[in-house]
């Protein structure tokens, strides 16, 4: 599996690939920062991230794309970029087809450290053990898209997999459950539609 994390910001959003799959060697693929300048229009900054995206969708294809899930703080105008940035992400994935995921950054800290309240240090410095890199990747925001793919990879394919079960059995469950429902209309002791019955 091949995924691709966005850690969303308006100045500067992580992206980060991976490759890998649940009890086998990670590896990066690609990691950088998809820039805007702060005084630029805010219609300009999100096409340059649209762009951004939309450069590494094609570059690496990746399987799914695994977004931070934006969660409401004190400085609203930094969420309002964040917000933004998460839904023009979202929405270069969707237009291609390719499925999107969003994960908490509690999630992803206990995905990666094994603690939901882990620091940014400690996130960065598993991820580089994880990905076995030489260097621990900066900034932070690209750290934290190669964490996001990792969450993914370990938690969301397990979940990806469990609804793609459930989905698959629904049709056998409804069928078998309906049968039930057919036994009153086949009594021979019952000439007359009981009230309440289906029309």
């Amino acid at each position: 599996m091949r995924v691709l994390g966005v850690d969303p910001g308006l100045t500067r959003c992580g992206v980060g690939v991976v490759d890998g799959a649940p009890g086998r060697p990670l590896r990066m693929i690609g990691v950088g920062v998809v820039r805007t300048p702060a005084d630029a229009e805010i219609g300009h900054r999100l096409l340059l991230v649209e762009q951004g995206i939309e450069s590494w969708l094609d570059e690496h294809r990746p399987d799914l794309v695994a977004v931070e899930r934006v969660f409401a703080q004190h400085n609203v105008r930094t969420v309002m970029g964040t917000a933004q940035a998460s839904a023009v992400a979202m929405l270069c994935a969707t237009r291609r087809g390719i499925p999107v995921t969003l994960h908490t950054p509690s999630e992803v800290k206990a995905a990666v450290t094994g603690s939901g309240r882990a620091d940014k240090a400690q996130v960065t410095a598993m991820v580089q053990r994880l990905l076995r890199l030489d260097a621990p990747p900066k900034p932070a925001d690209a750290a934290d898209a190669l964490a996001l793919a990792i969450c993914h990879i370990w938690r969301g394919g397990a979940t990806d997999r469990i609804a793609a079960a459930l989905a698959k059995a629904a049709p056998k469950t409804a069928a078998a459950g309906a049968a039930p429902a057919k036994a009153p209309a086949a009594r021979p002791y019952s000439a007359r539609p009981t009230r309440g019955a289906a029309r």
